[in-house]
């Protein structure tokens, strides 16, 4: 069956990204994707893909802005707070037994999951002897991620995230509350690692303990999904953990059978 105008019009506009910007969007869900795109449509006042195609091919500013309403930018510290507490009771005491640790936050977006990893490992003891690599495709999330500084308002959600996930002291005791934003401790910053990397298109960077991507899968479809599993596999080290969204799971991937469940609600798993 030929693909219908719409399919065919919006197959053209993620080529055109890709040989232009060397961004795939091509095996992100199609439906979430719609609607994104017909978001960005009424934002930029275009009248059809095609007519925004051509303003992004001529405009990288343009695109630069449109990364950010194509990908999914949702997140906030200790979000679900049982995984945390879980990777704090079932996976801290195995890191403990390694020298040294590396922590692969994937699809880091603004940086909520990366900071909250970084205060759980400095209250374990270990964010000394730990590299942590938080990345995501997005310029601007990445920027927002590294400066660490967050809206004051949000702060009171976190801090009580942070105390359901077996946080250890208080929130407070990580940041300097400043006109109107919380600004966390520049002593973890120094142990995380911001860069950009895609899992549609990038391969495997460094050899890692725990990879966590959260809330990302849910995004492709299962060719990309599959892809994205793969590069966690081969960055895991032996026994290495993985962890997903809560509407995630390695059950029907093609990767299933590599994996074996550690902690079911959470969507922990570990590496055979």
């Amino acid at each position: 069956m030929e693909p219908s105008f719409a399919e065919l019009e919006l197959d053209l506009f993620l080529e055109a990204i890709l040989r232009s910007y060397q961004h795939d969007f091509r095996g992100y869900s199609r439906a979430s994707l719609r609607r994104r795109i017909e978001q960005a449509l009424l934002l930029h006042e275009c009248a059809t893909i095609s007519e925004l195609q051509g303003r992004i091919l001529r405009d990288p500013a343009l695109f630069a802005r449109l990364v950010p309403q194509l990908t999914v930018q949702v997140s906030e510290m200790f979000r679900d707070p049982s995984y945390f507490r879980s990777i704090r009771e079932q996976v801290v005491p195995v890191l403990r037994t390694y020298p040294s640790l590396k922590v692969w936050v994937a699809g880091c977006s603004t940086g909520e999951e990366a900071w909250s990893l970084a205060i759980l490992l400095q209250e374990e003891g270990l964010l000394e002897r730990t590299v942590l690599y938080a990345t995501d495709i997005n310029h601007e999330s990445l920027e927002q991620a590294e400066r660490g500084i967050y809206p004051i308002d949000r702060i009171a959600s976190f801090s009580a995230n942070y105390r359901a996930a077996g946080g250890r002291g208080s929130l407070s005791d990580h940041y300097t509350a400043s006109y109107g934003g919380a600004r966390f401790d520049k002593r973890l910053r120094q142990r995380i690692v911001f860069s950009d990397h895609s899992l549609s298109t990038d391969n495997v960077f460094a050899e890692v303990h725990l990879v966590s991507c959260r809330n990302v899968l849910i995004y492709f479809d299962r060719a990309l999904q599959d892809r994205a599993i793969s590069l966690f596999d081969e960055s895991l080290v032996r026994r290495g953990f993985l962890g997903l969204g809560s509407k995630e799971t390695l059950r029907f991937s093609a990767h299933a059978d590599t994996f074996e469940e550690l902690v079911r609600v959470d969507r922990i798993y570990r590496k055979k």
